[in-house]
C-alpha cells in the first residue's frame, strides 16, 4: 500500500476514533470545538474540495472559533498542499503541536510477563475507567468533566478499555478504538510513581494482542514530537514512523480562559 493511501486511511481512522464536543461541516472542512480540551478536538481539518475562496473561508473561521472564544487551529498533514500551512504562517499562525504518527503490523505480538500489577481488560469505557483517568492527569477544569465523558460515549467504534491496578486503585490506563482492520491505541496513561515498572508496555501489549483477536491486523498511534519516554515505549513495542502532522494555531485568544492543552498519548 503507498504511503499517501496508508495515511488517508489513518486520518479517517482518527477521526472516528476522537468525536469532538461540538462539529460542523463546512465547504469541505470540518470544524472541531471541545472546549480546549485538545488540539485534536479542537481544530479544523480538510476532508474535501472546496469552493470558496481561501481568504473568506480563514474569515469565516477565525469569527466562529471567536464566538467559542477559541483561537482557530489548523491540522496540518501531509496530504495537504505545503502552500496552505504558508499562507497561515503568513497570516500570523505558529506551530503548537508536532505529532509523530507510528504504525506496525499485529502479525507478530509478545505476552508481556512478571506485571507488578493486576491488568484488566474491558469492552466498554466504565465510569471507573474515566475516573482512573482524569484523576491521573490532574483534571479538575468543571466544563470538561461534564463534556469530555460524552466524547468518550460518542466514540462510534468498538472499544477495549484497559486499566492497571494496584491496592484497589487504578494506577495505568489505555484505550483501543478498533475500526476497519486496525486498531488506535489512545489513553496510555500512568501514575508517575509507577512508571518504569514495565506497567505501560504491559497495558499495550495486552490492547495489541486483544485487538489482533478481535480481528485487527495493523495498529497505529499517536505521540507528541519530544515525548522521548512514550517514544521509547513505542518503539520497543515495534512501532515505526510514518508521518508527521502539526497544528497551526493563532497567537491570539479574544475570548475564553486558555489556549487547548494537548493531552498525553
Amino acid at each position: 500500500m503507498e504511503t499517501e493511501q496508508k495515511i488517508k486511511i489513518i486520518e479517517d481512522l482518527s477521526l472516528n476514533a476522537w468525536p469532538s464536543y461540538q462539529m460542523q461541516i463546512y465547504d469541505g472542512w470540518i470544524l472541531r470545538f471541545s472546549h480546549f480540551y485538545t488540539h485534536r478536538t479542537n481544530c479544523i481539518e480538510q476532508l474535501g474540495p472546496s469552493s470558496i475562496p481561501l481568504p473568506d473561508k480563514l474569515d469565516y473561521c477565525e469569527e466562529i472559533y471567536e464566538k467559542w472564544g477559541s483561537p482557530a487551529i489548523y491540522k496540518i498533514n501531509p496530504l495537504l498542499d505545503s502552500s496552505f500551512d504558508q499562507k497561515l504562517m503568513e497570516r500570523g499562525y505558529f506551530t503548537a503541536h508536532i505529532t509523530q504518527v507510528m504504525t506496525r503490523d499485529l502479525s507478530s505480538l509478545q505476552d508481556c510477563k512478571n506485571v507488578p500489577v493486576n491488568i484488566t481488560l474491558e469492552r466498554k469505557i466504565s465510569p471507573q475507567w474515566l475516573d482512573g483517568l482524569f484523576s491521573m492527569k490532574g483534571m479538575t477544569n468543571k466544563t470538561h468533566l461534564k463534556i469530555v465523558p460524552s466524547m468518550y460515549a460518542a466514540i462510534p467504534k468498538d472499544t477495549l478499555a484497559v486499566c492497571a491496578i494496584d491496592r484497589n486503585r487504578i494506577i495505568g490506563t489505555g484505550l483501543g478504538i478498533l475500526d476497519r482492520d486496525y486498531v488506535g491505541i489512545y489513553a496510555i496513561h500512568v501514575c508517575p510513581n509507577y512508571r518504569g515498572q514495565g506497567i505501560g508496555k504491559a497495558i499495550c501489549e495486552t490492547l495489541l494482542n486483544a485487538s489482533r483477536q478481535c480481528g485487527a491486523a495493523f495498529a497505529y498511534l499517536q505521540v507528541v514530537q519530544g515525548n522521548i519516554p512514550a517514544k521509547g515505549l513505542y518503539t520497543s513495542l515495534g512501532f515505526q514512523d510514518l508521518y508527521t502532522y502539526w497544528f497551526r494555531q493563532q497567537y491570539a485568544v479574544r475570548k475564553g480562559e486558555n489556549a487547548p492543552c494537548e493531552g498525553q498519548r
